[in-house]
């Protein structure tokens, strides 16, 4: 793969989760709900169409596997993925477990709440609870 370097807006506001086949996974500092994010490891794409169809198999591939691997660790009623893009351009796919009880319920996640940010603690304990699910 090209050189590739993570948008410095993603950097600021995820954790690093792992390296994925395709994908580099993070963890949106953001505890009122599990989500996570994918971002292709292809430095220049900022939409899907711009991926080969090799690469799009492989990020629709890790789509489904970190939905199952939610859908696993939190049981949410249903999973929102999103690849918006509006104000980060590097091509990223947000997958978020949804709860009827969460903040935002029913409507979008984006901008309906500041983010509650997690402890260190209790982020390194859910990166290593994800990391052990992928495994």
């Amino acid at each position: 793969m090209e050189h590739f370097q993570l948008d410095k807006t993603l950097e600021q506001d995820c954790y690093f989760v792992t390296e994925l086949s395709f994908s580099r996974l993070l963890l949106m500092n953001d505890q009122q709900y599990p989500w996570l994010i994918l971002v292709p490891r292809v430095e220049s794409a900022q939409e899907l169409y711009e991926l080969t169809f090799e690469q799009q198999q492989a990020l629709w591939t890790e789509i489904a596997d970190t939905s199952k691997l939610l859908k696993q660790l939190f049981s949410p009623i249903k999973l929102n993925i999103g690849a918006l893009g509006n104000i980060v351009r590097q091509l990223h796919v947000h997958i978020i477990a949804r709860f009827e009880q969460d903040n935002a319920w029913p409507g979008p996640v984006w901008g309906a709440h500041k983010p509650v940010t997690y402890s260190e603690t209790d982020a390194s304990a859910l990166i290593e609870k994800i990391k052990q699910a992928l495994n």
